[in-house]
Order: C-alpha cells, then structure tokens, then sequence
C-alpha cells in the first residue's frame, strides 16, 4: 500500500518527461525521509501566554522566528517530549484548538507525531518545516506538571533493600518495569538513587517474581550517568506491551561508601594521576569532559585545598590496571568522586594515555563558613562545615572581635554587629563551636580559640549571628543576543568566565537588579526559557532572590556559585525600559587626565580596551568624550601598563563622530581574544585644568585676596594691570556673581610667597583666571604690599550634597557638585564634625557615624574635596577648610560615608 495522499507532492500534469517523473520521486523520497527522521537539527522551543513557563501556547524556534505548532494528531505523547526538554516535569495535558490563544506569524509545524521517548521535540517525525494546512485557530498547547521531582523506587522480594524487583510510585501507584531493553546501564541508575552502591547484575523475567498491576514503564534506556530513573527515556507512564512475567530487577553492591582516592606520580602528595579504589584494586579515570569541577571534588575529598589544574593526556604518566570511571560529571558540591555522574564502573572507551590528572593548591582547604536566614550573603546566622556536616556556633563570648574574622573570611566588608540568641532563628544539627576567642587578626574563623569541635553546653536558642557591611566587589553583568545592550541573556562574570543564569525563581525584582547595575533604567520584562538563546556553560547562579534594591546581582541571595539543578532552556533574561547609558571613561597611568590607558566603567567596574583595530578615528572620541581636545597618538601593547579586571571592549570601530566610546561599533561588552598586554592607549592635546583660586581675608567667601593654587602650593597675584575685568573672570570662577571692585595694595593685607602671576590681563570672557594671559609662573618684579584683591556682588552658591548607595537618603557615599559634574570626597581626617556639616546641610537631623574607606562602595569621576576639617557649626561643607577643589592624595577606595539619624 502506498503513502496517504496528502502526503505526496502535487502531480504536474504537464510534465510527463522521465527526468519530471524522477524528480518528483525524489521529492516523495526527500519529503518521506523528512517524515521519518524527523527535523534534523534541535530547535528551542518555548511556552508562551499560560501561567507558568511550563504551561502554554508551544513555540518553536526556526530561522531566527518563533512560530506556532499545528494541534493536527496532537497529543500527550508530544506534550511528553516538550515537558521533558523543558525540564518541566510530566505532560498533564496536550490542549489544542489554540487553548493559550492564537499565535501569529508562522506555523512552523504539523502532524506531529512522537513516541514520547524522544530527547526534544525535533526528534519527532513531523511535515517538513513552514508545510501546514492549518491556522492560528489550531495551535496546540502544553500543560506539564512543572516541578521535574525523582520519582520514588523500592526493591522488592530480595534479600536486602538493595535487591529485588524493581518498582516506581507513579500517581500514587507502585506499579513494575518491564525487561525490555533494560540493562546493566538501568541498573546503575537504580542502585545510584537508593543509596545502594554499584550495580552488580539486572535480572530480567521475574527473577525476584512477579509484581502487581500496574507496568509503569518499558523500553527503559539510560545512559548510566543519570540521578534517578525517571530521568531517563522510556515510553510514557503506563504504556507497554509486556506481561509481568518480565518484570526487571537490580542487585546493587548494598553499600555506597566513598571510593578512596589518591594522586600518583606528582611532585606532591598532592597532585598526580587520579587513581580510585574499587573492587579491590587500584584504576584510573579517564580524562573525558574532565575539568576544574571534577578536580575540586578530587582535591576536596583529598583535603588538598583548591584545584589548579584538571590535566588531560596522561600529563603524569600513564597507569595501569583498569580504567575504573569515565564520563565523570560532578556538579562540585559532592564529598567524594565516586558521588558524581559517570558511566559504570569499568566502562569506557579510553585507554591510559587518556589518564586525568589534577594538581592542588596542596595544603587543607579553610574550613566553610557560611550565614544563614539573614538579609543577604552578608548576615545572617553563622555556619561551619566540619566533617561533612553543617553546623552552628554558640554565642558564648561571642563578640565583634568574633565576627569581624567571619566578615574578613566571607569577603563581606567590615563587621556591623555580632547578634546571639538565635537573632537569625535557630539552627538544626550539631553546634560544633563554643566558646569562640578571636583576637581580630585571624583569616579564617577556625583559627581562633575555641573548645573542641562538638563540645558545648549550649543550645540552638543559643545560636550565634553576624551582620556584615556586606561591601563585596560586585560580579560584573551583561545582557547577550538581544536588540541592544539593555536587553538579552544575563550573562555574569565569575572566576575569569562567562556564565548564564538559571530562570528558578526568576521575577522582575532580579531584572530590576540588572538593569540598574547597568545602567538600562527599570525592567521591563524578566523572560526565561533562553529566550534569547541558550549560553554557553558554565551556569553561574540559580535560584537568584533579589529584594530589588540591591546595587548588583551579585547581592542578592541565592545558591552558592555554580550550584544549580539547570540546562541552558532555562537561561533567565532581562528587558529594560531604556537604551544604554553612555558609559563614563577615564584614561590612566599617563602624565595627565588627558594621556594613558583607556578605561571604561561597565556593569559597577572598570575594565580595560582592547588594542586590536584600535585607531585614531577611535582615540579621537576618547579625548572628545574626556573634553581632552584632539587625539595626538594612539599607544598600543599596554604603552601605559597592563590594566586589571575585566577587558570590556574589543574591535572598536569608530567613525571619529560619535560622542561616546560605548556608542562606537564593538564587539559585545566582555566579549574579547586579549590578554591585558593588548591594552589601548590614547595621548590627547589636552585642555589645562582651571587652576584653582579662592579669596582671603575678606569678610565672607565672595570678597578678600586673590590667591591661586599652582604647584600644590598657594600664592598671590600682583596687581600690576589688576582691573575689574580680571576680577570679573576671579568672581565668574568661584560662582560670586560680578565684580564690584579689584583692589590693589594688599588691601586685604599681605599674603605668604610664593607670588604666582604678574601682568594678568583678561578680556573678561575667560572661565577661571589661569586662562588669562600672564607672565609665566611665578614670574614677577611685586612684592606682596601689591596683592591684588577682588570684591564681588554675590555670596558663593552653597555645592549640592547627595548621600549616595545608603539604605536612605539619609546615609551613604557623600557626593558633592561642583564644575557641573559629581565627584566624592576623601576620607583622609574624615570625622563626626564634617559628618555633622553633611546631615545638617541634606536636612537629615545629626550625624551617627562616619565611615571611610568607602563603606558605602567606591564612586567613580573625580574625588574633589580632601582633608576636610570642620568645626561642625558651618552651615554647609563648602564653607569647612578644605584642600582646593580636585587637590587630593587618594583614591575611590577612600570615598567618605555619612549615616545620619535622620534616615533611621
């Protein structure tokens, strides 16, 4: 019998050559063995308008278009594929009829037809892609279960719980498996998910008798390396054509002790060739897919500290004996190798030239700590892991002497209060420390005193807590594959890589995170299900909780890096209201602010340029950008040094018109082939910095003597040609209105050398007075009976304040505006009185605190007020003593806080 008829091409009846008729077989042939093996490359599909990311209008990804599948033989056996390659659970339902309401654009598929075993749904046999007969009217749908948890097992009828016939708890049912197909492979799933050890044979045809109604599953095939059963492929629940006198069984080894490992072959104790213990003899591994995680399990286990390298290629020496594990895939969080994923026991296909290897930092790794239940990774109560077990710590002596090592141990800022009595709720488990003594100095917690591990007379009412600052160098973010930089796939940078983020938990509070750190306004959308494609591994974070306040992602609680139950389906995104910000810049390590290595700040750091097609086309919009004037050179090869972080752009291509660096076509931020030693450069022309200038002894801010800062000293100015439209240009500077008067004769008494300027001669139109021409620095035939002085109309305008990266308004990085740009302040002599000033100025009542070295994160531009010592009675801080404008000995790792009580 032949093919239906619908599914041959149309007859042409006006062809009836020999060469029409060949080709219209080999149409039905290419168009049948479409049918047949189904779509040939895997294509992301995706959920869309139901109440969940596992429930809804199925979309499938092709050339670059989402479109819609046909409801044409749709049913649970197609919503079974697209369940499992969501990682969603079991299929509930299959709706047609356009459930979810109707898609539009294109129908990519129809006349599915899948087993239900199929890996993902471009397994399926399908119409070829774009042929239909259908409309939006017919798009199918999917409702799958959501939550993909392991089903239950049991052994039953033998000897121990370790062997018997094998039985799966499906719709509240314990029903059998059938032996078709089922293997040593299954077997070793089944002894993995009950704890048994490894699987010693899979009987087949009732060997342990046969079970009762229902078969639950048949045509079982795993790869071996899988967690639970139900994770691997079978026909769908309840489908079969057994009887149960085929009932599959496992015989397990009965145990799953670790097995013991060592390192041979190495310079130490420490690293070598992996050999593992089994089966009473010694084999390697095999270097297959292994890397940096399998070897911080190997180094781990070893208490060899952290892993350095995962070597490959038999790097110290080939072994011999059995090749024992392959495939290994740990997550990084197990006690021992033998926890992780890998093909059974003996099975591989390798031979010992493929032998793994690991080095280690090679001393014990610092015990963990951790804070649980507090607000952030930063608070909360205090954990340590000893002896594979977490546990807590009493509050006996417990104090900030105490929690200040936690704070240090954990990278979590500067201790803020060491709480007891359960402050974070209680813990279970053992209390492993008591009677903790810091003196303050120590790194990690267990350096300091204490009673011996486990002994205590405390309670978990008792349990100890620490608050921490919780400043931690935020992880820098990207948006990947979306229209602009404001939105795409979150992308996180951790450990010298890119890695996604998972969509568990995904909401608007998390993108709203993300589009602030980049500056890309609000959020708009939080979409997950890779909906801008899938990453590349590694999977940085997963079950991401932010409050929406947080500075950076990496704030917000969630799993410890690199721990997570994901596949890149389910690549969290983010849609934010605005296009991106222009991106501020600084040059570095020059002789001036106009000359050295281009840095740009991107996602809360700066990184550095990549010199590749660096040119001065590009250069020249650094200087613009800077208001550096022209671009002279442009120094390649790290000319200015190697800068650190991250390398943020590559392949800049700029016109020489745009007004920004980051609005130059480049390759994606943090996407580079470059080492440090690549860094760009730029030289520009250079505008002179205003020198600054202030009037003395005169009775307020806007009257008295001229002097101007030069040479990181003060001097006067001789009044030789000293008129009112060289006062003009002095009262302009210092925002004090127009000169009513520039008198001469050290009329406001006689200044200190140096005298800096003689022969000043303004036209008036200038910004500051180092813009007039003058005799050259300290170039005169004055003495100082001829200071010239200045009397202007106005008072001086009182800088604006911002309390910046606080929990209020009333607390955080104090900020202050002055040369139409904001810029921080110094916490060199930094005080309680100059805090005073602050709260009093911003209304925000007195002043609690004042912390330095930038508590409240580093700021960024210029730091423009340094040594600040106020009495505590002015009226704003512009009025307290101070070094001129801009003149400073710091950095931004020196930024001043205020908190206020006003905020609290």
């Amino acid at each position: 019998m032949g093919p239906p008829e619908h599914l041959l091409p149309p007859r042409d009846a006006r062809s009836g050559s020999l060469a029409a008729s060949a080709g219209i077989r080999m149409e039905t042939v290419l168009f049948l063995l479409a049918c047949l093996w189904g779509v040939a490359n895997s294509a992301p599909i995706r959920l869309v308008s139901g109440p969940s990311r596992c429930a809804g209008r199925l979309e499938v990804l092709w050339k670059r278009q989402w479109g819609t599948v046909c409801d044409d033989r749709w049913d649970l056996s197609d919503a079974m594929v697209v369940c499992r390659q969501l990682n969603c659970g079991e299929a509930l339902s299959a709706p047609g009829s356009a459930h979810f309401g109707q898609g539009t654009g294109y129908i990519w598929l129809d006349d599915m037809n899948c087993t239900g075993t199929e890996a993902d749904l471009s397994a399926c046999r399908t119409r070829p892609w774009g042929e239909h007969n259908c409309n939006h009217g017919e798009d199918a749908g999917v409702v799958c279960s959501e939550i993909k948890k392991a089903v239950k097992l049991q052994l039953v009828n033998g000897s121990s719980r370790c062997a018997g016939r094998v039985e799966v708890l499906y719709g509240q049912q314990w029903g059998t498996v059938c032996d078709d197909n089922w293997d040593i492979f299954d077997a070793e799933v089944v002894c993995r998910q009950l704890g048994c050890g490894t699987a010693l044979s899979a009987p087949s045809s009732a060997y342990f008798g046969r079970g009762p109604d229902p078969i639950w599953l048949d045509d079982v095939i795993c790869k071996g390396t899988e967690a639970a059963l139900s994770e691997c492929s079978a026909k769908p629940w309840g489908s079969h054509n057994c009887v149960h006198g085929e009932d599959a069984g496992v015989v397990c080894s009965g145990f799953a002790e670790p097995a013991p490992l060592r390192l041979v072959d190495g310079l130490t104790h420490c690293s070598g060739r992996v050999e593992v213990f089994y089966g009473q003899r010694w084999g390697t591994v095999c270097d297959d897919d292994w890397d940096l995680v399998e070897a911080e399990v190997v180094c781990r286990q070893l208490g060899c500290g952290k892993a350095l390298l995962a070597t490959h290629g038999a790097y110290f020496g080939q072994g011999s004996g059995p090749i024992w594990l392959d495939d290994v895939s740990c997550a990084g969080t197990e006690a021992a190798l033998s926890q992780c994923r890998a093909t059974p026991w003996g099975s591989h296909n390798c031979g010992h030239r493929e032998d793994a290897g690991v080095v280690c930092t090679g001393f014990a790794e610092l015990l963990p700590v951790r804070l649980v239940n507090g607000s952030s990774n930063c608070s909360g109560r205090v954990e340590v892991f000893h002896e594979q077990q977490w546990g807590t710590v009493c509050d006996d002596s417990w104090d900030l002497t105490d929690a200040q090592v936690v704070c240090r141990q954990l990278g979590c800022g500067t201790v803020v209060s060491a709480p007891g009595s359960a402050r974070f709720g209680q813990g279970t488990g053992r209390i492993w420390l008591d009677d903790v003594n810091c003196a303050g100095a120590e790194t990690i917690l267990t350096d300091c005193r204490a009673k011996p591990w486990g002994d205590h007379n405390c309670n978990h009412g008792e349990d100890a807590g620490v608050e921490c600052s919780g400043i931690v160098e935020p992880a820098p973010v990207r948006l990947v594959n979306g229209p602009n930089h404001c939105a795409g796939r979150v992308e996180v940078f951790h450990d010298q890589q890119w890695g996604t983020v998972c969509d568990d938990g995904w909401d608007t509070a998390d993108a709203n995170v993300v589009c602030r750190q980049l500056g890309c306004g609000a959020a708009l959308s939080a979409p997950g299900s890779a909906h801008f494609g899938q990453g590349p591994d590694p999977i940085w974070l997963d079950d991401v909780n932010c409050s929406g306040n947080e500075a950076a992602l990496s704030e917000c609680r969630a799993q410890s890096w690199g721990s997570h139950n994901c596949k890149h389906g389910e690549d969290a995104g983010v849609v934010c209201s605005d296009i991106p910000r222009i991106a501020p810049l600084r040059l570095m390590n020059g002789p001036n602010r106009c000359s050295g290595r281009v840095e740009v700040f991107y996602g809360q750091q700066w990184g550095t340029v990549c010199d590749d097609s660096w040119d001065i086309s590009d250069a020249e919009v650094v200087c613009q950008q800077l208001g550096c004037g022209r671009a002279l050179s442009t120094p390649v090869s790290a000319y200015f040094g190697e800068g650190s972080g991250p390398i943020w752009l590559d392949d800049v291509n700029c016109t020489g018109t745009e007004t920004a660096l980051s609005k130059c076509e480049t390759a994606l931020w943090g996407v580079h082939n470059c080492s440090h030693g690549e860094d760009a450069g730029v030289v520009c022309l250079g505008i002179v910095e205003p020198a600054p200038i202030r009037l003395v002894n005169g009775p307020n801010h806007c009257a008295g003597r001229v002097e101007v800062f030069h040479d990181q000293q003060w001097g006067t100015v001789c009044d030789d040609g000293w008129d009112t439209a060289d006062a003009n240009v002095v009262c302009r500077q210092l925002g004090c209105g127009a000169a009513l008067s520039a008198p001469g004769s050290a009329h406001f008494g006689q200044g200190p050398d140096p005298i800096w300027l003689d022969d000043v001669n303004c036209s008036g139109n200038e910004a500051a007075l180092s813009e007039c021409r003058a005799q050259s620095w300290g170039s005169h035939n004055c003495k100082h009976g001829e200071d010239a002085g200045v009397v202007c109309s106005g008072t001086p305008e009182v800088p604006p304040l911002r309390l910046v990266n606080g929990p209020t308004r009333c607390a955080g990085r104090v900020e202050v505006f002055h040369s139409q740009q904001w810029g921080t302040i110094c916490d060199d002599s930094w005080d309680l009185s100059d805090a005073a000033v602050v709260c009093q100025q911003l209304g925000c009542g007195t002043a609690m605190s004042a912390p330095g070295s930038a508590y409240f994160g580093q700021g960024f531009g210029r730091i423009w007020l340094d040594d600040v010592k106020c009495s505590g009675r002015e009226a704003a801080l512009s009025e307290c003593a101070a070094r001129p404008w801009g003149a400073h000995n710091c950095n931004h790792g020196e930024d001043a806080g205020v908190v206020c009580s006003g905020g609290i």
